[in-house]
């Protein structure tokens, strides 16, 4: 019998809620891993397009679990297909995907027309399928083996920098705490000398953008500014996975803000309480990534 989209939904919110009990924060695992030079990337399909969503938290969950080497995933038949072979006894990682399907519904009802009617329903579904990484995989092209070489330190924070400067929204340097503030559309920031690194003030930034893209103006997000309120917490939840994406995208190392750790009971309470409350994180983390770059799209079109 396959899996209940209730199974799935409540299968995958257990392992994210055994990472976070476990003193892990799923999204940020991957940048434990001993690479030089930046985070682990997003990871990649067959294809070379990157993953999304929540799709994107579970393959940094088994990249971290298993050592994964690699950021490119495919499904069996897909390695087949590109003259590789699964390893034998290797166990695959089980991803989602989202779709719907049409359905026709005879209303018994005359149209205007004096016809018999029938309605279309748009019905979702959920399903989930098996992917395997390189490091399991034996015989694909030398290529898909080579691992990326990221840019030198001074080449990703310019690229940092211009992908902030080309969102444009207004920042403001001073004070001891990184805000945005709906009221103003101001994004506050601390100097940048009392970041420990570039890195650390560019992953802190891109979370104060997160929660920037998603005022009324834009992605209209927000829906309290209270802190004890669970809308903001779980606003903060999608700001720290959003900044965790981008970046990735950017090839910078994300932090864990002091702060942030006072909300974990609020993500642990909702997630025991709602299945889908991860899934509905990650996927408005990704919105907000994806607004965030078309700004960059924009302004070199510009």
């Amino acid at each position: 019998m396959s899996e209940t989209r209730t199974d799935t939904y409540q299968r995958i919110t257990d392992t994210i809620i055994r990472q976070l009990e476990a003193g892990t924060r799923p999204w940020m695992q991957p940048w434990n891993a001993s690479r030089l030079g930046g985070s682990l990337p997003k990871p990649l399909r067959a294809n070379g397009e990157s993953y999304r969503g929540i799709n994107i938290l579970l393959l940094w969950i088994a990249s971290a679990t298993h050592g994964f080497r690699h950021d490119r995933f495919m499904t069996y038949r897909q390695a087949q297909e590109l003259g590789g072979q699964v390893r034998k006894g290797e166990t695959g990682t089980a991803i989602v995907k989202y779709g719907t399907i049409t359905r026709s519904t005879d209303t018994n009802q005359s149209d205007e027309a004096g016809e018999t009617g029938e309605n279309e329903r748009q019905i979702p579904y959920l399903k989930t399928y098996a992917v395997f990484n390189l490091s399991q995989i034996d015989g694909l092209p030398e290529a898909l083996y080579a691992e990326t070489v990221p840019l030198p330190a001074e080449q990703r924070i310019e690229r940092a920098d211009r992908f902030v400067a080309n969102t444009g929204a207004r920042i403001q340097h001073g004070g001891s705490r990184a805000c945005y503030i709906p009221a103003l559309d101001l994004i506050r920031m601390p100097p940048f000398a009392t970041f420990e690194n570039a890195e650390a003030y560019h992953s802190t930034v891109l979370h104060e953008l997160s929660h920037w893209s998603g005022s009324s103006q834009r992605l209209d997000r927000l829906k309290s500014t209270d802190r004890r309120h669970q809308a903001y917490q779980f606003e903060e939840l999608v700001a720290e996975i959003t900044a965790c994406f981008l970046s990735a995208d950017l090839g910078i190392t994300a932090t864990v803000r002091p702060e942030s750790a006072s909300y974990l009971a609020s993500w642990l309470a909702v997630m025991k309480e709602d299945s889908r409350a991860i899934f509905r994180a990650a996927s408005k983390a990704q919105a907000a990534a994806d607004y965030l770059h078309s700004l960059q799209d924009q302004k070199a079109a510009a």
